[in-house]
């Protein structure tokens, strides 16, 4: 697969975690390294020619609305949550419309990344397979990360198949905030809140939802505490390469 072509960033949220920050910047404005975070993912898709991304809007919208209507690329196309809050697979069901029929990427605005070797929306586009696949993750292991402190999100096997982990145990594969996406998944879905990971159990129940490792580093920024640590860990990825 030469890789898709639009994507769907999830910029909706509350950014409660952030406040006091929050309190009058929406979350995918917060800037790290002098770069709003949502422009770490925008910058990602741009760099692997995505043509179009979807953005969701919510909290503070007017803000993300103004900012994002200074980009050129990738195009952007605002899905309109204003009256609602839909989640992050409502938010996809909303803007199904505007996505289109064929896989696409999927990018937490408030989560990002620094590129090993090769970007990684490449090896998430090289590591798709739609005969097996109806989503595919990107995955990163607990030492590529920072600001995670969580027990790991799935058990990867060593064909990238994914499942969910049990009562009591822990993995350090995390996913990594962005993904592929087949559009089918969401036939005959009803409009309104739901979350994606509905979506991941229904893939893991038809040995459909995979992973694909990344490279580099990984970084989460919940919380004001944060933003310095993160800042640190991509001067240090910078320096040493």
């Amino acid at each position: 697969m030469a890789g898709p072509h639009t994507a769907m960033v999830l910029a909706a949220g509350l950014g409660k975690r952030m406040a006091p920050i929050t309190d009058t910047i929406p979350k995918p404005l917060v800037k790290v390294a002098g770069k709003p975070l949502i422009d770490w993912g925008l910058e990602a898709l741009e760099n692997v020619g995505v043509e179009r991304a979807i953005v969701n809007v919510h909290y503070l919208a007017d803000q993300v609305d103004a900012h994002l209507a200074k980009r050129k690329d990738p195009a952007i196309v605002i899905s309109d949550e204003r009256n609602e809050l839909l989640d992050s697979a409502g938010g996809i069901i909303n803007a199904l419309p505007k996505i289109g029929a064929d896989p696409f990427y999927v990018v937490n605005a408030d989560t990002f990344w620094v590129d090993g070797s090769k970007p990684n929306l490449v090896l998430l586009a090289e590591g798709w397979d739609d005969a097996r696949m109806d989503i595919l993750l990107m995955i990163a292991a607990k030492d590529q990360a920072t600001g995670y402190d969580g027990r790991g999100d799935f058990h990867m096997d060593n064909d990238g198949r994914l499942r969910r982990l049990g009562i009591g145990e822990t993995s350090p594969n995390i996913y990594a905030g962005a993904a592929i996406i087949h559009p089918r998944i969401f036939t005959g879905a009803v409009a309104g809140k739901a979350s994606l990971n509905r979506y991941f159990d229904a893939a893991i129940a038809t040995d459909r939802l995979y992973g694909r490792r990344m490279d580099g580093l990984w970084l989460t920024v919940g919380t004001p505490d944060a933003i310095g640590e993160a800042e640190a860990a991509i001067a240090r990825q910078m320096v040493n390469g």
